[in-house]
């Protein structure tokens, strides 16, 4: 398995930074309210990331070490800058409903992680393929989080009815909790508990145990 295969593949599910690392999670409450929302997110963030990690890494050589991070988020905000400008002159719709959401890519701890901890130490095709990778992995679970929100908080996917609604004359009704925020950390919380149900090794150690148990195990 190659290195670019590797770093592609790895972040889908067993380095993935949002059940894994935790990371990005905020916007999974924002945006995940319909499958249209979370896709354009998520092509957003992709973007963003591999072209971010492959400039980086192609100047790394250049950078000084104290001001790296200054320079990373200056690059990552520009892409950002372009996404958003892009949105509002193809997209505009889109971009009035993701709001500011976009612009705050620039603060995504994915994308500045990656590159401070890739990007920085590796050639660039490995370190585009390896945002990419991270992109993907992020956008599986911001999809996977919309599409149980929209389904059964609105009957429907990207729009399309799915489910026949009461008020259409159908046997569904929407369960509106679904479309508040709290459902979203309440699912990614299932999403977490159950990949690392099927994924033991991504279970981390406990950092401290409690006294009782600490004395149980003197005697």
């Amino acid at each position: 398995m190659t290195i670019a295969f590797r770093n592609l593949t790895d972040p889908l599910v067993d380095k993935n930074p949002v059940t894994v690392h935790i990371l990005g999670i905020c916007s999974a409450l924002a945006v995940t309210t319909s499958m249209s929302t979370a896709l354009t997110m998520s092509i957003a963030l992709t973007v963003v990331l591999g072209l971010s990690a492959g400039i980086i890494s192609a100047i790394r050589r250049h950078i000084p070490s104290s001001v790296r991070i200054i320079l990373q988020i200056t690059i990552i905000a520009s892409l950002v800058i372009v996404a958003d400008q892009f949105l509002q002159a193809f997209a505009y719709e889109m971009s009035q409903r993701l709001t500011v959401f976009v612009s705050l890519i620039a603060t995504n701890c994915i994308v500045l992680g990656r590159t401070e901890a890739y990007a920085l130490h590796n050639p660039v095709l490995p370190s585009m393929v390896d945002g990419v990778g991270n992109g993907l992995g992020y956008s599986l679970v911001l999809l996977t989080v919309a599409a149980i929100r929209e389904l059964f908080g609105s009957g429907s996917l990207f729009g399309i009815g799915v489910l026949p609604l009461v008020a259409d004359g159908g046997w569904y009704q929407p369960l509106r909790l679904m479309l508040l925020a709290p459902s979203a950390f309440i699912i990614l919380g299932l999403l977490v508990w159950a990949v690392r149900s099927l994924r033991p090794a991504q279970t981390e150690a406990p950092e401290f145990e409690l006294r009782e148990q600490e004395r149980a195990a003197e005697t």
